[in-house]
């Protein structure tokens, strides 16, 4: 039974906007996981919303306690509470109304901001209007103050844009650029499954379940863990994924679905089409961004690529295959031409049936579930972010193309292959926040439900239950999947022009950085993580005029403003109810 019913008040709205924050954070801070692959057309909205529910939840449910502990009782010093869980009940309670209220305002206007930094300076606030600027932890404090969580401004976009650039630099000059992509990529693919697979798998082990305490395994243990799993990952890739893609792309077999996927080995002796020599484009989808609408533009084709690439077919397998010039555009083909988003907008008024008379009627009921509720609640699965990420007509869709026009694109058979690397590192991505980021909404709440549960202030150290990383989890997930478009129509291709191998190198080296922050109970911002890998990326990719400053300029302001805000807010906020006149 609860100690504290007196109140029930400060918990019911601390959950209330504990909820609220996880949504914002899932709608804002989601999108940095799976902006790159939808933008690059890996992932649709819908495939990105169902990898995203499955990978946020469970990050946040089996390690998201390790940061949350950082998050509730690193920043605040226990002793500015002086004994009186009450206060400890408000002040969390009113970070968690500044924080949710400033990441609403920043998602409403598809502000790119950190959540961690939102939460974090709402507690600062909180401290200094208890105690003064005292209470707060404002140097390192062993990795949990505020100068460890301030220094990500530099520290965390650098390190990914090193991760993220020295990755694309890997791909780009030992597959792209040489002369047989195709077979440079099939080589290679099984060390780059080999280590997104290692890299997963030390976030599950270092930042793992407590309940599980793998880290506190043996250094020898551990090492073979990470080693076996990506090895045996990189032995599957081999056995299920090289022959499937090798048919898919080399063989050109349009007949080939995705369950032929788990047939193995047993696809080195399929047979494809007759016909399938002579499509030259259609058997894998089109990655291209800046080339799509012109009707006229064609890649650069490498017919030498199917004599290399045959080079990996085992005995026994398809004989006798022409040689074929890959990624060839037909002429005649007409292009597909994405309508601007206020276009696609009118479209959707113009056919949606008005009410006429009362509401309560049987059809005026109809048409509000049908098309204001239901179609609410499905926008975000079904919107067109590549029509929004190309920007408005006139000089903003005119300055995105010309920036698109500074990097190269590759084949779109080469670009299928990393698509499928690019998921997993999106998932890697998605479970790495989930871990992280829970934290910013649950963290202090999980002190808020100890405090009313128990009656006293919070130890240092106290588990957060599982309970609320799930219910964190979830309305991350929900965040994504009803509001998480208006943030990802701001990422993505206008930042730089999108790939499959682009997005790959983005996206594993913001995980990395992720993870090995959240190893060591830092959290820092996924959103200056896979910007500053984004920015990397492109800066490799197609030099500084690859990539649009103006934008990057303005989710760095946004960075910037959340610290006083939020913090100003939350402030303001303790102090006026702790202050505040009563009889």
């Amino acid at each position: 039974m609860p100690k504290l019913h007196q109140y029930d008040y400060i918990f019911a709205i601390g959950l209330i906007f504990c909820a609220l924050d996880a949504y914002n954070i899932g709608a804002n801070d989601v999108a940095n996981s799976f902006a790159t692959s939808v933008s690059s057309r890996s992932l649709t909205m819908k495939q990105a919303c169902f990898l995203a529910a499955i990978c946020e939840f469970l990050g946040a449910v089996l390690v998201g306690a390790k940061v949350s502990g950082t998050i509730k009782n690193g920043i605040i010093s226990l002793s500015s509470f002086r004994d009186n869980p009450g206060v400890q009940m408000l002040g969390f309670t009113c970070a968690l109304v500044a924080s949710a209220t400033w990441l609403m305002i920043a998602t409403r206007n598809s502000w790119p901001v950190s959540t961690t930094y939102s939460i974090v300076s709402a507690l600062a606030g909180v401290g200094v209007a208890l105690g003064g600027p005292g209470v707060v932890q404002w140097g390192w404090n062993g990795g949990k103050g505020l100068g460890t969580i301030f220094a990500g401004f530099a520290i965390a976009p650098s390190i990914a844009a090193g991760f993220g650039g020295v990755v694309y630099l890997i791909t780009k000059y030992a597959v792209l650029k040489r002369k047989n992509q195709i077979r440079n990529a099939l080589y290679i693919s099984p060390v780059y499954f080999f280590t997104v697979a290692a890299v997963l798998t030390m976030s599950i082990i270092y930042k793992g379940s407590p309940s599980l305490n793998l880290d506190e395994l043996p250094t020898v243990t551990i090492a073979l863990a990470i080693v076996l799993t990506g090895l045996v990952v990189a032995v599957l890739s081999i056995l299920f994924w090289l022959p499937y893609v090798y048919c898919k792309v080399v063989r050109k077999d349009y007949t080939l679905r995705i369950w032929h996927f788990f047939y193995g080995p047993l696809l080195w002796k399929r047979q494809p089409p007759a016909d399938a020599a002579n499509i030259v484009a259609g058997h894998v989808p089109d990655y291209r961004v800046r080339d799509r609408d012109n009707a006229n533009a064609t890649l650069p084709t490498d017919a030498a690529q199917a004599d290399a690439s045959r080079e990996l077919t085992p005995q026994g397998s398809h004989e006798g295959e022409k040689d074929v010039e890959f990624d060839a555009v037909p002429q005649q083909q007409q292009p597909r031409t994405a309508a601007p988003l206020a276009e696609v907008e009118d479209e959707d008024k113009n056919t949606t049936p008005q009410i006429e008379g009362l509401w309560i009627l049987p059809r005026n009921l109809w048409i509000i579930v049908r098309y204001k509720l239901i179609a609410g609640l499905t926008k975000g699965v079904n919107f067109d972010v590549h029509a929004a990420q190309a920007g408005k007509k006139g000089k903003e869709a005119e300055r995105i193309a010309a920036m698109h026009q500074q990097v190269d694109q590759y084949g779109n058979e080469t670009e299928h292959l990393y698509s499928f690397l690019q998921v997993m590192t999106a998932c890697t991505n998605s479970f790495a926040h989930g871990a992280n980021d829970v934290a910013n909404a649950v963290g202090p709440f999980s002190a808020i439900y100890y405090v009313w549960a128990n009656g006293v202030v919070t130890p240092k150290n106290t588990p957060t239950p599982t309970w609320i990383l799930a219910f964190g989890g979830a309305m991350i997930v929900i965040g994504l999947a009803t509001y998480g478009y208006n943030m990802m129509a701001a990422l993505g291709n206008r930042l730089t022009l999108m790939s499959p191998s682009r997005g790959f190198s983005m996206e594993f080296g913001a995980a990395i950085t992720v993870l090995l922050a959240s190893q060591y109970g830092i959290p820092v911002s996924t959103t200056m993580c896979i910007t500053g890998a984004t920015a990397g990326v492109g800066i490799i990719s197609g030099g500084f005029k690859a990539v649009n400053w103006r934008a990057f300029g303005w989710i760095f302001l946004g960075w910037v403003l959340t610290v006083p805000v939020a913090g100003t807010a939350a402030g303001c906020l303790t102090g006026l109810f702790i202050n505040a006149p009563h009889w």
